[in-house]
């Protein structure tokens, strides 16, 4: 008898920043990386600060330029007192990232989304990279829980 076996398919998450890229690029980058939703998972999708990706208009312009679904999960995103610790560099990157995944954990964050909804999508943030970004965080947090998942920074 030849037993087969069950493999779980990888799924792919995928993290962007906004910042430093034109709006071209972005976009070029969504679409080259075929990215189904993008999960906003900004405490404030709303400031002027935003550009092309304040909450309305960057839905807008998902959908029409890419044919590509939004949420905004701020669950996902640090609480006000964390980011402001580490913004006026009262705590250090290190306990930034311990503090960060105590909350995730504390939030109960897997509950959020389920693994096949995460393939092919994208956390956004606005960090230009992704080493001292809370994205990065949150998607090796779901790769700890869920381990077929691929970790893509674009």
């Amino acid at each position: 008898m030849i037993e087969t076996q069950n493999k779980t398919p990888n799924i792919s998450l995928f993290t962007i920043g906004f910042s430093q890229k034109s709006a071209g690029k972005f976009f070029e980058l969504l679409q080259g990386a075929g990215i189904k939703i993008i999960l906003d998972i900004r405490l404030n999708n709303k400031s002027q600060l935003a550009g092309f990706t304040k909450k309305g208009d960057f839905e807008y312009f998902l959908k029409t330029i890419a044919h590509i679904d939004y949420k905004h999960l701020p669950e996902l995103a640090p609480d006000i007192n964390l980011l402001h610790d580490y913004q006026r560099k009262a705590i250090a990157w290190e306990e930034y990232e311990r503090r960060f995944l105590e909350l995730l954990i504390s939030r109960n964050v897997q509950e959020l989304v389920n693994p096949e909804e995460l393939n092919h999508a994208c956390l956004l943030c606005s960090e230009a990279t992704p080493q001292k970004c809370h994205r990065r965080l949150v998607a090796e947090y779901f790769a700890s829980i869920w381990p077929n998942i691929i970790i893509k920074h674009l």
